[in-house]
């Protein structure tokens, strides 16, 4: 028995499956855990995100920026882009199951067992693993409810706040959490988001650090793994981080973290 943590699939259905025969993935006894933006960008979204649920109670997963877009656009809170490739989903009554689905998952995954903390882009170097966790679930709770979703999506797009009170309440909270969970890469110094810049370290500017550079409040024991940064080209790997969206929709890989080993599987798009 094991359990992987995948990087970012965005609708590539053909190198998910590549990778787990290349995995031998028995769907039996294995398990998959899933690091955010399942979907866009690739042409098979709806493939992959159907695929996904009818083996989810094997799977964990959390939601990324790709994936939020999707619903904020099911409800009508946002207009479809140009490069959105999930138009499918959304559009047949049908995959309704799936979007609900979507709205009952977190944006943050911790496992005991593995010592593991799982999220699509970054955390908090304010909180504490218990508040990772309560932050996660205030921004489900809101998507489980229809009424008060629909006032979050409305609100969710934006950079501010910036940083972090715990007297922020509402939209202004949510979004915070939101934005840290699902688009960070880098800070300023003082703790403060910076939410444009996407580049890879050594090319930021000196007033801005990697988020998993700060000195973080969650205990060093606990490994962190992470998708979105595919600039990263997954090469931060160390026993407390693990940067797993090594950009297989950008003609990059698609990597899979044995949880229980350490050991490292990828196929290439190429």
């Amino acid at each position: 028995m094991a359990t992987y943590a995948v990087g970012d699939i965005q609708g590539c259905f053909d190198g998910l499956i590549a990778l787990l025969k290349k995995l031998k993935f028995n769907w039996q006894n294995d398990k998959l855990w899933f690091c955010g933006d399942l979907i866009n960008r690739g042409s098979q979204s709806l493939n992959t995100l159907r695929y996904l649920y009818e083996h989810r109670e094997r799977i964990k997963v959390v939601l990324g920026n790709h994936d939020l877009h999707m619903l904020a656009v099911a409800n009508g809170a946002e207009s479809l882009k140009f490069k959105d490739t999930f138009q499918k989903i959304i559009d047949e009554p049908r995959n309704q199951d799936l979007v609900e689905w979507l709205y009952r998952q977190p944006l943050a995954h911790y496992s005991n067992k593995h010592k593991t903390l799982m999220v699509h882009a970054a955390i908090s170097a304010k909180w504490s693993l218990k508040q990772t966790l309560a932050c996660s679930d205030e921004v489900t709770n809101t998507l489980c409810d229809s009424q008060r979703r629909a006032d979050y999506f409305k609100a969710m797009y934006g950079d501010t706040p910036d940083e972090w009170n715990d007297q922020l309440k509402g939209n202004d909270r949510l979004r915070y959490i939101t934005n840290v969970f699902t688009r960070t890469r880098f800070v300023y110094h003082d703790g403060r988001l910076e939410l444009g810049f996407k580049s890879a370290p050594g090319d930021h500017p000196k007033d801005l650090m990697p988020w998993y550079d700060q000195p973080l409040k969650i205990e060093k024991d606990i490994r962190i793994v992470f998708g979105h940064w595919a600039a990263l080209q997954g090469k931060l790997a160390t026993k407390r981080f693990q940067a797993l969206d090594t950009g297989y929709v950008w003609g990059g890989t698609l990597t899979a973290l044995n949880l229980s080993t350490g050991e490292r599987t990828f196929v290439s798009s190429r």
